[in-house]
């Protein structure tokens, strides 16, 4: 089966979006496959890359980038929800005039219609 994982939960705080990255590791494991990650909302911070956890905290913005770089499951991050929380890139910075990006490597600005696109492509949707 062909899934897309929706992230609503901040990377800190509750335990959605651990949960989640867990549940992509289980779908991976168990040979599904994981088509992508969309966050939404609080999700956003998620691809923060101005995250740092504390030393004995599992790194939850790392994990998701090994997860792309082993497993090539593409990154969504919504770009309303994105700059409504102060997660920007280099091409939308030049106009709110910040100095420098905080959205993590491998994680890409994306619309609700990419979500749509993932939602018809793959057999289940699950929401976190």
């Amino acid at each position: 089966m062909k899934y897309t994982v929706l992230v609503t939960g901040p990377v800190y705080g509750t335990q959605n979006a651990s949960t989640a990255f867990l549940f992509c590791q289980s779908l991976i494991k168990m040979n599904h496959a994981l088509y992508s990650v969309f966050f939404y909302c609080d999700g956003v911070l998620n691809g923060n890359d101005f995250t740092e956890p504390a030393t004995d905290e599992f790194n939850l913005v790392k994990g998701w980038q090994e997860l792309f770089k082993n497993y090539n499951v593409q990154l969504h991050v919504c770009v309303g929800a994105a700059l409504r929380r102060g997660v920007i890139n280099y091409q939308n910075k030049s106009n709110l005039k910040i100095k420098k990006k905080n959205l993590a490597c491998f994680f890409q600005l994306s619309g609700l219609v990419e979500l749509g696109y993932s939602i018809q492509l793959c057999d289940r949707i699950v929401q976190f």
